[in-house]
């Protein structure tokens, strides 16, 4: 166990390091922005943006670290300028969803804790400012018409919400994917959109991941992204990209 987890630390450090590593050797097949392309943004919510939130003392460290508030801001700037539509695929949990008779080690953290908790899906009372609404700062970009609010995703992927159906609809093939967390959500929506036929880019600095001892989900992230996604921005790589 302990020589399975010292070999696997030592791959991620070739793998970052660049020293005749894997990751330098993996092709970059490119993305170009065009008229089938939107952003989607998973969880730009409190309980994961807030220093009020119930997970800023995993994750508030590279929330800040990644500058991932402003980052969000400007992809929501960059979208209304350059007439991109925005997805957006939150997470709520209602009461009916604490029944539930099984979770995994993160669901059960996530249901213990009250993230995102919401009443019921016709019951607003007492989601204005709570841990599941929208970070403030977001909200004047979110109530424009540029910007499509889809069901909620209930672990970490879009299998179970209408993202896909809503993507398709409005003839988008093309996926600038941001969003909370890295490893969690937005990890999943790549892949689970990739496998449903869109291509998917990521921007990798408008995220963050929890970090804790012995633990780092910005690298497994970031890893994975560079793995699996067409292309990995910077924000500002994305905004150039624009121009």
């Amino acid at each position: 166990m302990k020589t399975s987890l010292l070999f696997t630390r030592a791959l991620l450090l070739l793998i970052l390091t660049g020293t005749k590593s894997l990751y330098s050797q993996i092709p970059d097949p490119g993305f170009t922005v065009d008229a089938s392309t939107a952003i989607v943004i998973t969880d730009p919510q409190n309980d994961f943006l807030s220093p009020d939130g119930v997970t800023w003392g995993v994750i508030g460290e590279s929330v800040i670290k990644n500058k991932t508030v402003e980052n969000l801001e400007t992809l929501f700037q960059l979208a209304e300028a350059k007439g991109i539509k925005v997805f957006i695929s939150p997470h709520y949990y209602y009461e009916h969803d604490h029944k539930w008779k099984f979770e995994g080690a993160l669901e059960k953290l996530m249901h213990d804790i009250g993230m995102f908790d919401r009443g019921d899906q016709l019951n607003k009372e007492g989601f204005e400012g709570s841990g599941a609404d929208w970070l403030p700062r977001y909200k004047k970009y979110i109530n424009k018409d540029f910007v499509t609010v889809v069901g909620p995703h209930k672990v970490y992927g879009p299998e179970q919400n209408d993202l896909s159906l809503q993507l398709r609809k409005q003839k988008i093939d093309k996926i600038v994917l941001a969003g909370m967390s890295g490893n969690l959500c937005v990890e999943s929506h790549l892949r689970e959109l990739l496998e449903d036929g869109f291509e998917v880019a990521v921007v990798v600095d408008a995220t963050a991941s929890a970090v804790a001892p012995g633990y780092d989900g910005n690298v497994a992230a970031e890893i994975n992204y560079r793995f699996v996604a067409s292309h990995v921005y910077t924000t500002k790589e994305f905004e150039e990209s624009l121009k």
